[in-house]
């Protein structure tokens, strides 16, 4: 079988769109087996449909812990195993200034964002330690790292999935279990055209803004992303774990435009300082 994941068996939550899809594109061309684990009902099944029989759908709200423990159970019954658990299922959720946070909005936030990767974790694990191998992904962002680029909750909570991703990194060590974090720049998908552009529909409303301010020759799009993960994901990443793995055009390593290599120092020259002046 060709491929980089074949015979692999993925559970991807969020899968029915954006990074997600992508991602379950990405794992089924290269040979694995996918659960879509998902809300979007309508999006979730015609993925699997166009996919076919080595990819099912489960409607899965993260917030659940039955779901997403039921989820898992689809991949174990359906498929015979769970190799990999792509924790991806996000909401920007609460908005605002800090003083006027709505902490109904904040609280679902974490249920979300964070308590769903957990529950995640908490069951990837469950199937995985007796067989001692796995690998877990889950998404954070660039707001994690770097304060002004996201919401505050968000923020927060996408800084959580780092910390939790990295503690139990190295409790499943010893199990053979990897665990990673990616970090995808702002990418372009329905939760960006939300934000940005005219609704969640209007993807090339996202393209298109994200195109102003892409660090690249183009935005991010969601098969980017899914190259990082299935490269965590595959045995090329064997000795990788508890690592955080920007897609992000070094948004978050590299951010600045680099001013003493442009404009008036186009040219090469030297800032030698006192040096300079005791030599002459």
């Amino acid at each position: 079988m060709n491929g980089r994941l074949p015979g692999r068996v993925a559970v991807i939550t969020g899968g029915a769109s954006g990074i997600g899809e992508g991602t379950v594109r990405r794992f089924h061309a290269e040979g694995a087996k996918v659960v879509i684990a998902d809300v979007q009902e309508a999006a979730g099944r015609a993925l699997a449909r166009e996919l076919g029989a080595d990819t099912v759908f489960v409607r899965t709200d993260v917030t659940r812990e039955d779901e997403v423990a039921a989820a898992v159970d689809t991949a174990v019954d359906r498929f015979g195993r769970l190799d990999v658990m792509f924790n991806n299922a996000g909401i920007m959720g609460a908005l605002g200034p800090i003083d006027r946070t709505r902490l109904d909005d904040a609280d679902v936030t974490v249920a979300v964002n964070l308590r769903g990767v957990l529950c995640g974790m908490k069951h990837a694990a469950r199937v995985m330690k007796p067989r001692r191998s796995g690998v877990i992904v889950s998404t954070s962002s660039p707001a994690a790292l770097i304060g002004g680029v996201g919401a505050h909750v968000y923020s927060a909570v996408k800084a959580g999935v780092i910390g939790l991703s990295n503690s139990v990194a190295a409790e499943l060590r010893p199990y053979g279990i990897r665990v990673n974090t990616i970090v995808p720049g702002a990418v372009v998908s329905a939760m960006t055209a939300e934000i940005l552009a005219d609704g969640a529909g209007d993807i090339d409303g996202a393209e298109r803004a994200l195109s102003r301010s892409a660090f690249m020759d183009r935005p991010l799009r969601p098969a980017d992303v899914a190259a990082g993960v299935l490269y965590l994901a595959s045995d090329d990443a064997a000795f990788v774990t508890g690592v955080v793995l920007p897609v992000d055009a070094g948004m978050t390593g590299a951010g600045g435009t680099s001013p003493f290599a442009s404009g008036r120092y186009g040219e090469p020259a030297a800032m030698l300082g006192p040096r300079a002046a005791a030599g002459s």
